[in-house]
């Protein structure tokens, strides 16, 4: 998967991530740099616009895996761990964001 596939599939779903409360997604990893593979995951982070419990991020995550037909590392930038960020943010690609 490209990058480029990646965001059109989240254009594609707009309005359904605006009903989830999707604020913003950001690429990283392998897809951001298009380097991915047939077996590479898809790694997100998403801002909310709102707050959201369990389910409603488990039912964006379940979605999100079906609209793109990969597995989905999902988080929100406050999850991310210390000793990542440095690296993620070296990748982080603006994807997707409800104005």
């Amino acid at each position: 998967m490209q990058r480029q596939d990646a965001i059109a599939c989240f254009q594609a779903h707009r309005e359904d991530l605006a009903a989830l409360g999707v604020k913003t997604l950001f690429l990283f990893g392998s897809v951001a740099r298009n380097q991915a593979t047939i077996n590479s995951d898809v790694d997100l982070l998403v801002e909310f616009s709102r707050p959201v419990g369990l389910l409603t991020f488990a039912r964006l995550h379940r979605f999100l895996e079906t609209w793109l037909d990969r597995r989905v590392d999902l988080g929100t930038p406050d999850s991310l761990k210390d000793h990542l960020r440095s690296s993620v943010s070296q990748d982080l690609v603006h994807a997707f964001s409800i104005d």
